[in-house]
This record gives C-alpha cells, sequence and structure tokens, in this order.
C-alpha cells in the first residue's frame, strides 16, 4: 500500500480534532469567563530511506534520504488571558481582574465558622497550600453567584463558595436546609478588612450573606445592602447604619494555569501539572505572610467574558477545513494510483 495513504488518513484524523477544538471556542464564544484553546501539531516518526554519510578525502558528506509518514496531535493548549469585563449592575456578580480563581465545592457545612479541621479547606498560612478536611475544593472564574434561603453564596448549580470569615464573626450553620444560618458579629463598626485576624483563621468556609445579623447576640438587624472591596472583603451595611465585614472571597492561583483539568459547568479542578493551589492570604496578613499582591481585584456588578477571538476562530476554521480536504485528495490521489497499478494487468 501507498504510505501516503495513512499520510493523509492522519492528517484527516489530526484536522478533524482541530475542528472540533475551533468548534467548542465558537460554541462558548458567550460562556462567561471561557478560555479558548488551540490545537497544536507535529509530524509523526520518519521512514529512512538512505542514512547519511560523512565526508571523505575524494567525496563530499551525503544528506540521509528520510519519508514522513504522517502527521499527529502535539498538544491541546489552553489561552489563559483575561476576557473582556462586561458590567452587569446585579449585586450578586463579580469577576476577578487579573490573577485568580473562586473556590467553590460541596460537603457536609461545619458547625459553625471558628471550625478549622471539620468540613472546611485548611489553609497553611506560611505556605498558603490547602489541606482539604472533608470539602473537594474546585475552581472558577465564573462569578455569577447567587443565594438561597439559608443565605449562603453559591454557584448557578448550588456549589458553594467559600473563603476567609471574619474572626468576630460567628456563622453558626443550619443543618436544617429549610432553617436559615445565623450570623453574630461583635462591635460591627470596627470591623473591616484590616480586622480579620489570620491567626484564627486558617481555613476556608462556606460564606453566608444572611438578611439580618445579631449584635452581641442581641435581637437581629436587617441588612440593607452589601458590596465586596477589591480584596474581596464583604462589607454589609446594617438598618442602623452600622457597617460589618461577613468575610472575604478566597482567591487561588496556580504555577501552571493551562493544566487544570476542565471539569465542565464553568469549573476547574487542579491536576498533576497544574500545581497545587496557593490561597490568597487573607486581608490584613502580616507583611511576611502577605501574597495578595499577585493577584486581581476583585470586582462586584462585572462578570468577565470569554477570551475566545472569532475572527482568528474562523480563520483557523478555514485553514482546517481546506487541510482536511487537502489530505482527502492525498488519500483519492492515492487510490487512483493503485487503481492504475491494477489495471496494468490488462
Amino acid at each position: 500500500m501507498l504510505p501516503s495513504l495513512y499520510s493523509g488518513i492522519s492528517g484527516l484524523k489530526a484536522n478533524q480534532r482541530k475542528l472540533d477544538v475551533v468548534g467548542n471556542n465558537i460554541a462558548n464564544s458567550s460562556t462567561t469567563a471561557f478560555k479558548s484553546q488551540r490545537a497544536r501539531f507535529e509530524d509523526m516518526i520518519s521512514q529512512s530511506v538512505s542514512q547519511a554519510s560523512q565526508a571523505t578525502n575524494t567525496t563530499g558528506g551525503v544528506n540521509g534520504k528520510q519519508v514522513g509518514l504522517g502527521v499527529q496531535l502535539a498538544g491541546i493548549d489552553t489561552t489563559t488571558s483575561t476576557g473582556s469585563m462586561q458590567p452587569t449592575s446585579r449585586n450578586l456578580d463579580f469577576a476577578i481582574d487579573g490573577t485568580g480563581y473562586f473556590v467553590v465545592g460541596t460537603g457536609v457545612v461545619p458547625g459553625d465558622s471558628t471550625s478549622t479541621t471539620e468540613n472546611v479547606i485548611g489553609i497553611d498560612p506560611t505556605t498558603h497550600t490547602t489541606t482539604n478536611y472533608g470539602v473537594t475544593p474546585q475552581f472558577t472564574r465564573d462569578g455569577s453567584f447567587t443565594r438561597d434561603t439559608q443565605g449562603n453564596l453559591l454557584t448557578s448549580d448550588g456549589l458553594r463558595v467559600y473563603g476567609y470569615s471574619n474572626a468576630n464573626v460567628t456563622i453558626t450553620y443550619s443543618t436544617d436546609v429549610k432553617t436559615a444560618h445565623t450570623v453574630d458579629i461583635t462591635n460591627p463598626n470596627a470591623q473591616n478588612g484590616a480586622d480579620m485576624d489570620p491567626g484564627n483563621n486558617a481555613a476556608l468556609v462556606p460564606l453566608v450573606i444572611p438578611d439580618s445579623i445579631t449584635i452581641n447576640g442581641s435581637t437581629p438587624t436587617k441588612i440593607q445592602s452589601f458590596s465586596i472591596g477589591k480584596d474581596g472583603v464583604i462589607t454589609a451595611v446594617l438598618a442602623n447604619g452600622a457597617s460589618a465585614a461577613l468575610g472575604q472571597l478566597a482567591m487561588t492561583s496556580f504555577n501552571n494555569e493551562a493544566g487544570l483539568e476542565k471539569d465542565g459547568k464553568n469549573l476547574y479542578s487542579s491536576s498533576a501539572n497544574s500545581g497545587e493551589p496557593i490561597v490568597r492570604s487573607i486581608a490584613g496578613a502580616a507583611t511576611d505572610e502577605d501574597n495578595s499582591g499577585g493577584y486581581g481585584d476583585a470586582l462586584q456588578g462585572v462578570l468577565e467574558m470569554s477570551n475566545v477571538d472569532l475572527a482568528e476562530q474562523f480563520t483557523d476554521m478555514i485553514i482546517a477545513s481546506r487541510a482536511f480536504q487537502a489530505n482527502g485528495k492525498i488519500i483519492s490521489t492515492g487510490d487512483e494510483i493503485l487503481q492504475d497499478l491494477v489495471n496494468l494487468k490488462r
């Protein structure tokens, strides 16, 4: 059989895969925080027809003769650049302008927000790496969050959003899904991002934005509004005019973002080649423990759009389509040659 037939088949397979990648990019051109991908090719092993020879006293050197045996997929790379920011004016929409991923997950809630080893995501304050205590974290840049009747901050698929709790705020989590979690705070006007004590909060807990909070166990006070700062600290304004920092949205980074595994639903998981998640330090952390300079700003009322460049994708689609057709021609031409060989018997 002609080797060109198999080269053509490999070209069809490779360009079909490229069309698959391009098609997925175009389909997700409006997906929140979607990261586009590209397919790269490499040549396959080559068959040596003759070996190279070195120069002698009477003749020069001769190059080897090799015939390539086709193409194969070298890799599918993810472009991790930040997409454009789209204002939404919705107070539960968040975006990260720069490096970082929100931390989400499922699992049984802890008894309260002071827990550091039970149903939480433990944090080493020195290395900022995570230890899982009953929670399997996932990561996302899609900040279109919602709330439920318990006050949980959730993704659109119901995963809890994790972050730091203020050291002077106690969230008591209800195990009855019909009962709201309760939040108690001490001296709310004194609480802000700088007051969050990292020494007592070396864990990420499910974040809660309740309808009301209690101050030192008193009668619940209604929350009028809430906002987040660039550091992710969630600040609530109470009906009595006081304000309180309820917690801080956690952000993580990875040594190799492109190595994250895509889980669908705009979620990612760490892989063997992405590196361990590095969590942004809590607001007010000591200087030698503060790594917040390596993370982007949290923005409220904004969503990150897909980073797909449609002009580039349509160009790649044309190239892949023409390459697919050309490889088909290789196969049909090889077939004609084989037909001529068969006809020689006549």
